[in-house]
């Protein structure tokens, strides 16, 4: 018993007391593509890639890696949970398929074997959606437009490759997958659809109807009344064809669609009266009279509370 303890007590031993900015654990890595010493692929990365000669940037592939030094007694050893020397853990969480170690465990860190690496906020939190390709939040299952490979892509926003990133992602309502720090800035910037097929990423229903309402209290110019036009509003779930309507792009920031043609009678309207860009032109209603928008509709959005992609290590 007293032997079990002392073990015990060795292994514990500098808990949470190593590691670097992006982890806790008590050994660094030997890279294999530099043969340099770091705390962590991340410490590795950093360095590498900000390197001045761009032929010598380059970043690690954590199932490469061999060699380990253990950070309480300098012995390098090959890749293990315990140390060979001082019998010290050196990491409370160990995965020897990404050769990854981790003393805080609070993370709830677990290996999926279909996405192949780390991952964490607990395995019963998450399940692998085949289709998109990575761990999703049990509240996305079957409830979610899947894309094929969605996540193994890049942010369209910061161009980060999204399926290694550590940072949060959310998956919008078409099945495409951004940051969602990034969804937060475009949507704070008065940007409402999907950088990749242009959908609404929020509930615009609110907004189309108060932008009919509108349409419908303001009389349209006799020469242009019965013209129209070929535009189309891209939604979540597919096009909604419009009738053509002037506006002042100004007043309705939040309105974005997608014109096939424009009238030539559009370019005889008088700067005064309009001032016309060509992403804003829309109409939700086919059958109804175009006319000229004054002013905005309210807008009332809301963002994603909390992350549904799951993170990597």
């Amino acid at each position: 018993m007293e032997e079990d303890t002392a073990i015990q007590g060795r292994e514990d031993y500098g808990k949470m007391q190593y590691g670097c900015e992006h982890y806790r654990r008590r050994c660094k890595i030997r890279a294999p593509c530099c043969d340099q010493i770091f705390t962590c692929r991340h410490c590795h990365n950093e360095a590498m890639t900000s390197l001045i000669d761009p032929k010598d940037r380059h970043e690690i592939v954590r199932h490469d890696i061999k060699q380990v030094i253990c950070a309480v007694c300098n012995e390098e050893q090959q890749v293990a949970r315990v140390c060979s020397n001082c019998g010290v853990n050196m990491g409370e969480y160990f995965c020897g398929i990404c050769k990854f170690y981790d003393d805080d465990t609070e993370k709830q860190q677990f290996h999926c074997d279909e996405c192949g690496i780390c991952r964490v906020g607990g395995r019963e939190k998450f399940f692998h959606c085949q289709k998109c390709g990575s761990c999703y939040s049990v509240d996305l299952r079957d409830n979610h437009l899947c894309v094929e490979n969605s996540m193994r892509s890049h942010c369209p926003i910061c161009f980060e490759y999204l399926f290694e990133s550590v940072k949060g992602t959310t998956i919008m309502k078409c099945g495409h997958t951004m940051h969602a720090g990034c969804y937060i800035e475009m949507a704070n910037q008065n940007q409402y659809r999907c950088p990749i097929c242009s959908k609404s990423v929020l509930d615009m229903s609110r907004s189309w109807e108060l932008l009919d309402w509108e349409i419908s209290a303001t009389a349209m110019p006799e020469e242009y009344r019965h013209e129209e036009s070929g535009s189309f509003a891209m939604t979540a779930i597919g096009l909604a064809k419009s009738s053509i309507t002037f506006w002042d792009t100004s007043a309705v920031p939040a309105i974005h669609t997608t014109p096939v043609r424009l009238l030539p009678q559009m370019i005889k309207l008088q700067p005064q009266m309009i001032r016309f860009q060509p992403q804003m032109i829309v109409n939700d209603s086919a059958k109804r009279k175009p006319s000229i928008i004054a002013s905005s509709p309210s807008r009332e959005f809301s963002f994603p509370e909390r992350y549904f992609c799951c993170l990597q290590m």
